[in-house]
């Protein structure tokens, strides 16, 4: 097992302690609301989607996302492409 800060370690390639926990929840959420807004989609305008995308990526990546990545995530709504947003329930690492 290797610690990398108080809360945080890696056993076996995989990312262990209440922080990962909490990066493995924010995922979970981002994944939940991204599959709403996906059944949602028809009957948003594109602003309430843009919204809504923004707020999904940003709960994720906790920064602000790319202004093309959420373009990218809308058009692919817009078009009826599934995103498919897998949450596991251990964090890989690199």
């Amino acid at each position: 097992m290797t610690f990398i800060e108080p809360g945080l370690f890696v056993r076996n390639g995989f990312a262990g302690g209440p922080l990962a926990d909490a990066a493995l929840s924010r995922a979970t959420r981002a994944g939940q609301l991204l599959d709403e807004l996906q059944e949602q989609a028809p009957t948003m305008n594109d602003g309430q989607l843009r919204d809504g995308v923004h707020r999904a990526l940003r709960r994720f990546t906790r920064e602000q996302p790319p202004r093309c990545q959420v373009g990218s995530i809308i058009a692919l709504i817009r078009r009826g492409v599934r995103i498919d947003w897998p949450a596991s329930d251990r964090l890989p690492c690199a």
